[in-house]
């Protein structure tokens, strides 16, 4: 699924369904099913609703991403999974760099916690928002011509990487169950997450309400709570 400019979200391999959920509730009383039935629905609403959430860990979704480094660090603060990151210290970071346009970039106004973020949408201000989105864009540009040029000077990648803005482009496998997974969903997801990693949480829940539609149905039925 494509995100941003450059980035996408791919799922790269899934062991994961909403059996995995009903099985690993009803070990308890040595039962295991190999379909789903209406029971079997009702039985997801109720952990979902109680929130007995360990039967929702036995199950894996395996993403590769990549997105812009500074939403990979928002990404990593999440503690419930796997990662592992490409290096620049082995290899060149692709030419790629977030580029927002006007309608992308934000004002922040009001106090810690409660800030709120407006557009520039004024004529005066979409000068300013233009302006400054190809100030962001030629940043950009110049970065990666000097980290070029220091690569070709001999300059060890882990050094000439440092000149790199935040807004480059990085790619990570990520392993997480879809109890992990519905932590960070109803985080990043939320109204007041930052928009650039909210999207790439738009693109990860759509491969988890494909993988898992009863699961899925009942934590937003539930208000998108974390069982």
């Amino acid at each position: 699924i494509p995100v941003l400019d450059h980035g996408f979200v791919r799922l790269d391999g899934a062991l994961a369904d909403d059996l995995s959920v009903v099985n690993a509730a009803r070990v308890s009383f040595a039962r295991r099913k190999e379909a789903m039935d209406d029971s079997d629905i009702g039985l997801v609403w109720f952990l979902m609703r109680e929130r007995h959430g360990t039967p929702f860990e036995h199950n894996l979704f395996r993403f590769h991403v990549a997105c812009p480094i500074f939403v990979a660090r928002e990404w990593f603060r999440h503690r419930i999974g796997s990662f592992n990151e490409m290096s620049a210290r082995y290899t060149e970071l692709p030419e790629r760099w977030w580029a927002p346009t006007r309608f992308d970039l934000r004002r922040r106004a009001g106090r810690p916690g409660r800030y709120e973020y407006t557009q520039f949408d004024e004529d005066a201000e979409s000068t300013l928002g233009a302006q400054a989105a190809h100030r962001i864009d030629r940043h950009g540009r110049d970065s990666f011509l000097l980290y070029r040029q220091l690569l070709a000077a001999g300059v060890a990648p882990e050094q000439a990487r440092t000149v790199l803005p935040v807004g480059s482009y990085t790619e990570f496998w990520w392993s997480v169950n879809a109890r992990s997974l519905m932590n960070f969903l109803s985080l990043r997801t939320a109204p007041n997450a930052q928009a650039e990693i909210r999207a790439y949480a738009v693109a990860v829940e759509a491969y988890f309400a494909n993988a898992m539609p009863v699961t899925h149905r009942a934590w937003v039925d539930c208000g998108r709570v974390t069982p």
